[in-house]
């Protein structure tokens, strides 16, 4: 589905000035985050709306808040991989992502809360 992409996600919840962002995040984040995740092989388990292998972003913005201590944590499970939160198919490591790098694609998946 079109709106399921991650490439249109900048449209999910935007107002007139943009999408309504959480506290804590930037619109550069939010587009840095957009750019990292929409260049990287996110997409193979990972949509807006549609459940692949992993949860969808929207679940992932649902559990988690925006907090600093959240951020680090889903951060170092993209870089590090894990399993058991959403099911035992484990994601994949992703050792060449920065922390930082990390981090900013955490704030854009948490600014997609519906």
């Amino acid at each position: 589905k079109k709106e399921d992409t991650t490439a249109n996600a900048g449209n999910a919840g935007d107002g007139a000035d943009g999408p309504k962002l959480p506290a804590g995040v930037t619109k550069d984040d939010y587009d840095k985050g957009l750019n990292l995740v929409a260049t990287s092989d996110c997409l193979t388990c990972h949509q807006i709306n549609t459940r692949i292998t992993g949860p969808t972003y929207a679940e992932i913005a649902a559990k988690y808040e925006p907090t600093k201590d959240n951020i680090t944590l889903l951060a170092g499970k993209i870089i590090k991989g894990g399993s058991g939160v959403w099911g035992q198919i484990p994601m994949t490591p992703h050792p060449d992502v920065t922390q930082e790098e990390a981090e900013l694609m955490v704030k854009y998946v948490l600014s997609l809360k519906q």
